[in-house]
């Protein structure tokens, strides 16, 4: 959805309201958001961070980076990936969304929530949600997709969840590999151990990772951790 003023003009047009119908300024606030086709005042300025975020962190992605994308729960770091793939779409790449925990419906309530009607997104953005989701099945659907291309996969520990799959150090190899090969970025949204919300650290780091079968994590080019509003993006040493 695209607003109908930028920020700093809505709130000029808030605090004029404000004056003329002598509303508090949150509630004029928050009825200019309304008109927008958000619930609040805060539920925009949300979403346009949410949407600044992705296309910021896009901008540092190189063809073939393998990222880790990190949090605990309720931290938003799938809505952040989903956005990830509506922005590459936005730029003209192919975007890809693979889940093993989001349902059709969850996906396509969620893109609306960020703002993305999927009727426009058109065959560049590309769901999967099948069960089958592993190493070569992704490699397979991404297939000739061009160069720049972003995928992101939620999530890490689901990958060997089913006995039949190959080891998850073994996937993820063949995903570096392939992303090298083909300049396609990999986003892969992980799970936090819970450790991490007894600790005195700002954010979490690889150190947090939860990962109950074996991972080289140096197979990473960057990660993005996020906790409390706070972003960090940066490249594995």
């Amino acid at each position: 959805m695209r607003l109908s003023a930028p920020i700093f003009r809505l709130k000029r047009q808030a605090r004029l309201l404000a004056r003329e119908a002598g509303l508090p300024l949150h509630a004029a606030l928050d009825r200019l958001a309304r008109d927008e086709g958000f619930r609040s005042w805060s539920h925009l300025t949300a979403r346009v961070s949410e949407r600044s975020t992705a296309s910021a962190i896009l901008a540092e992605l190189n063809p073939g980076d393998l990222i880790l994308l990190g949090a605990r729960p309720g931290q938003g770091k799938t809505l952040l990936g989903l956005a990830l793939a509506v922005e590459a779409v936005r730029a003209g790449r192919p975007g890809f969304f693979f889940t093993l925990d989001w349902s059709e419906g969850d996906v396509l309530q969620h893109l609306r929530s960020i703002g993305a009607d999927p009727k426009t997104l058109d065959g560049s953005f590309v769901l999967d949600t099948s069960d089958d989701i592993r190493a070569d099945h992704i490699t397979a659907r991404l297939g000739a997709a061009p160069r720049g291309g972003l995928a992101v996969v939620d999530y890490l520990q689901l990958l060997d969840q089913r006995r039949r799959n190959p080891e998850l150090g073994a996937q993820m190899t063949a995903l570096s590999a392939f992303a090298r090969a083909s300049g396609s970025i990999l986003v892969m949204i992980s799970q936090i151990d819970r450790r991490f919300d007894l600790q005195a650290k700002a954010l979490p780091d690889l150190s947090d990772v939860r990962l109950p079968n074996p991972l080289d994590l140096g197979l990473f080019t960057k990660t993005c951790f996020l906790h409390d509003g706070a972003v960090r993006l940066e490249a594995v040493a």
